[in-house]
């Protein structure tokens, strides 16, 4: 189902092979087939933003006590100023344990069709939950968590705000929403490409064009394309050449945990390239840290293209035009635990 997708997919986004296009065409492709990052964060369904919500959520979002050991917050692996990801193969959780798989960047997720690379969060205030109560993150439950805040006094006051009519605004599902609507706002307009598509055809060099005709012409388009140049869709890793086991290990079989459908198996969300130069290590295991390496194991494993040495270079050229503004955010300052606040517990 996935390759059959793909591949119509990727016979819309070629070109015939070795054909030179005109640098309108060039443009008029790339505009047809992505979308720049909006200026501004997008509503959520369900979840409007107001100051008080998203003051809350910054604070949440640097928050350690939400941590069973008050040492990990959300951006310990989604750290701002550092791409959104932790630059680490897998993060360190709870009790110096590793995760399972690499940390996506938060950067622009806001975009991605599901949160986590099996998709199992449909939306950022799913996910926000996720790692709060699994042993291997953060470490503490449900139960604690709302009581966990509700010794903290400072924070009554900025649930009361961020919820004004609710009889008792600190609960789980606010804490998610309050995270949620943070998250949305970290998004990287801007990028060179962004201009470009807004049509300033100076925005990219041409050694950037050059690679950007690549990109689109071998296929890599056909599953990073939208505003997030990815994040869009659901891909098996290895659709036509599986890569070797320290990269797709056996025993991750992806979506299929999700979905137990056969065809599930080893299928991944397609990550956003967006910013890609900055969040190495790549795919879900973080087992490649080098982008030029990436770039080459997608054509084989993805497209059957063993690309050349300069065609690599031309595409990761390109790539580097996908670094937006990054993020400027003012670290919250946190309300004091006092005398009966729960304690760590290492």
């Amino acid at each position: 189902m996935y390759s059959k997708a793909v591949a119509s997919l990727i016979a819309l986004a070629c070109c015939a092979p070795g054909a030179a296009w005109s640098q309108s065409a060039l443009m008029k492709q790339a505009q047809g087939l992505f979308k720049p990052i909006p200026a501004s964060a997008p509503p959520l369904p369900g979840n409007s933003s107001t100051p008080a919500k998203l003051a809350l959520g910054k604070m949440l979002y640097f928050e350690p006590r939400l941590s069973e050991s008050h040492t990990i917050s959300c951006n310990s692996c989604h750290m701002v100023g550092m791409g959104g990801v932790d630059l680490q193969e897998t993060s360190l959780g709870h009790r110096w344990q590793r995760g399972g798989r690499n940390a996506p960047t938060v950067y622009n997720a806001v975009f991605d069709i599901a949160q986590f690379w099996d998709g199992r969060a449909k939306d950022l205030e799913q996910q926000a939950g996720g790692p709060l109560v699994n042993p291997v993150e953060m470490g503490t439950t449900e139960t604690h968590v709302v009581e966990q805040l509700k010794g903290i006094p400072g924070y009554a006051t900025a649930f009361a705000k961020a919820y004004p009519g609710a009889s008792d605004p600190i609960t789980l599902d606010n804490v998610r929403k309050a995270i949620a609507v943070f998250e949305a706002t970290l998004i990287t307009p801007d990028a060179p490409f962004d201009h470009y598509l807004a049509g300033d055809d100076k925005a990219l060099d041409a050694a950037q064009q050059e690679g950007l005709a690549l990109f689109i012409s071998k296929g890599c388009a056909a599953c990073h394309n939208g505003v997030n140049i990815g994040g869009g869709m659901y891909a098996p890793f290895g659709v036509v050449e599986r890569p070797g086991a320290e990269i797709l290990p056996p025993g991750d079989k992806g979506r299929f945990a999700v979905t137990k459908t056969v065809s599930d198996e080893y299928v991944f969300r397609v990550p956003s390239l967006r910013n890609i130069t900055l969040t190495a290590p790549y795919f879900h295991t973080g087992k490649v840290w080098d982008l030029r390496q990436a770039i080459a194991i997608m054509g084989s494993s993805q497209l059957g293209a063993t690309l050349t040495d300069d065609e690599v270079g031309k595409i990761q050229t390109f790539l580097g035009a996908l670094t937006g503004q990054q993020p400027a955010v003012t670290l919250p300052i946190l309300p004091p635990s006092v005398a009966t606040t729960p304690r760590p517990k290492p």
